[in-house]
């Protein structure tokens, strides 16, 4: 195994976290999926507004917390005030959540 050794102008205790800290500080969108349904295109045509999509998911099933199109965990939907929040029920590993975001 290969050692690296710091840069002159680094100290010893941030030389492996050059990598870290910039990934820590990346901004990421973060979606909260309520659900998720394939319709044909001519139901889709006929939609106006007023129309009612029905889900096969309970209310009071947990919402799936995605990155980059895939599950990172899930919860439940609260209420903060006037908004709305996410009670984390579960979370994926960290590696699975860091290739999450590396993804294409």
């Amino acid at each position: 195994m290969e050692t690296i050794s710091p840069q002159a102008d680094q100290e010893p205790s941030d030389a492996g976290n050059g990598n870290l800290t910039h990934l820590l500080k990346l901004r990421v969108p973060v979606v909260i999926r309520l659900a998720h349904k394939k319709m044909d295109v001519q139901a889709i045509s006929k939609m106006m507004v007023g129309t009612i999509i029905e889900f096969d998911k309970s209310a009071g099933d947990e919402l799936e917390i995605m990155i980059r199109n895939k599950p990172i965990g899930y919860g439940v939907a609260v209420r903060t005030g006037e908004s709305y929040g996410l009670r984390i029920t579960s979370l994926c590993d960290i590696r699975e959540t860091i290739a999450a975001m590396a993804s294409e």
